[in-house]
């Protein structure tokens, strides 16, 4: 304000100057003439440039700052460069936080940002399906409004971060585990971070499942050993006794080696996830092998038939193979009853695909148990697999050894009639 009063008694005074200046010179009429040109002049232009500064400071279309008459001239060009250098900051700026909201967008994990009131001041699209939220809608709400659970109401309430939350039946389905955590920061806001654990939290289930059922597996025979053992040192029996005891001690001890080597044939199988080499492996010789493996545990109590109807080969691990071709025969075995029958066949289907399958006449198996065969201790009959002398875990090597060799297991089976297990290898692997 003192500033506009200033500039405007000076330029009155200059005009009235040029006025008296004028009238000494060139009479009485051309001073008023010219100190009022000058008046003018000055008041013209500052109205002009005023204007221009007022359209420019509302943005109403002017891009750039051009000063009328010299004064203005230079203070215009003085304050177009401060403002072209706030600009190009603002525009930086701007680009950085576009860049930090395109990171958080790109986390695996959810974000939200909380005021000091849990009101939601910003989420990511991770977050938004994890919780159930809409940026758009629920801006500026309380998350607890929306996100109704109790002991998330609880966590975010109590201002104790120091342990995360974990959050069952979330999601859109209703089928995720979360993890949550809220880290304070400037202004009591906070910024919660939210981690789908499901796969993890899966893992570690089927981890003590696993540790369980090896616990259960081998405390049963080692029981039954050590009852055995007790029976024999404090009882006086008859050599015949005995020795009956000690072949039934020698079972048990058995049954213990085939689950240890079948633990350690799937720990290496499940460690090692590189596809399987291309050695040329016998398909004829393996059948030999497999041939007198099947004879020795029948005992002559089925038919047994070995049909090779190609003399084509395969490329992979020879070991790897026997054991899944051992594991899916002496399951027919052990599941089929006396008399009954087990075709064994290797051949190449129009596709080119190999196929080594196992058919037997044994009691079936219902549909619902087929999608879980391959999993670790899985059992249709528990008692009935212990009986048979199975550890559980042969399907599952045999699962490994597929995906190591790129094949397929398919199984088929019709209760009271049988089942027909099949290894399909693709192509590539046949030789």
């Amino acid at each position: 304000m003192f500033y506009a009063i200033f500039r405007l008694i000076t330029i009155f005074l200059v005009a009235g100057i040029a006025g008296v200046i004028g009238r000494s010179l060139l009479g009485e009429i051309a001073g008023w003439v010219i100190g009022l040109a000058i008046l003018g002049y000055s008041l013209l232009s500052s109205f002009i440039n005023q204007s221009r500064l007022d359209v420019f400071v509302k943005g109403a279309g002017i891009s750039s700052l051009s000063g009328f008459g010299s004064p203005w001239s230079e203070t215009f060009f003085r304050l177009q460069r401060i403002i072209t250098g706030l600009r190009k900051d603002i525009e930086q700026v701007e680009r950085q936080h576009e860049r930090f909201i395109e990171a958080f967008q790109a986390s695996p994990n959810g974000i939200v940002m909380l005021d000091d009131q849990d009101q939601i001041e910003w989420c990511n699209a991770i977050a938004e399906q994890f919780l159930g939220l809409q940026f758009k809608r629920d801006a500026l709400q309380r998350i607890h409004y929306i996100v109704r659970k109790p002991e998330f109401m609880e966590y975010i309430t109590s201002r104790q971060y120091d342990e995360p939350l974990v959050l069952e039946k979330m999601g859109s389905n209703s089928s995720l585990i979360l993890r949550l955590q809220a880290f304070p920061f400037s202004e009591n806001r906070r910024l919660l971070l939210v981690q789908d654990i499901t796969d993890l939290s899966k893992a570690e289930a089927m981890r003590r499942d696993f540790v369980a059922n090896v616990s259960h597996e081998m405390r049963t025979p080692l029981t039954v050993m050590m009852g055995f053992l007790e029976t024999v040192q404090t009882l006086d029996l008859p050599p015949e006794q005995k020795t009956q005891y000690i072949e039934m001690m020698m079972d048990q001890g058995r049954r213990m080696k085939n689950l240890v080597d079948d633990l350690l044939t799937l720990a290496n199988l499940e460690a090692n996830t590189q596809p399987a080499p291309s050695n040329r492996i016998s398909m004829s010789y393996l059948i030999s092998l497999i041939k007198n493996d099947a004879y020795a545990l029948s005992q002559g109590r089925h038919t047994l038939n070995f049909d090779v109807k190609t003399a084509c080969d395969l490329l992979g691990e020879e070991r790897e193979l026997l054991s899944a071709f051992i594991n899916l025969l002496s399951n027919a075995i052990r599941y089929t009853p006396e008399v009954g029958s087990i075709n064994v066949s290797w051949s190449i289907n129009p596709a080119g695909e190999g196929e080594f399958s196992v058919t037997d006449t044994g009691p079936g198996i219902s549909s619902e148990h087929i999608p879980r065969l391959t999993e670790r201790f899985y059992r249709i009959d528990r008692s009935r697999s212990r009986e048979t002398g199975g550890t559980g875990l042969g399907l599952a090597i045999v699962k490994h050894v597929a995906s190591r060799h790129q094949a397929t297991l398919l199984i088929e089976s019709t209760p009271g009639k049988g089942s027909t297990f099949t290894l399909r290898f693709p192509p590539e692997r046949i030789s």
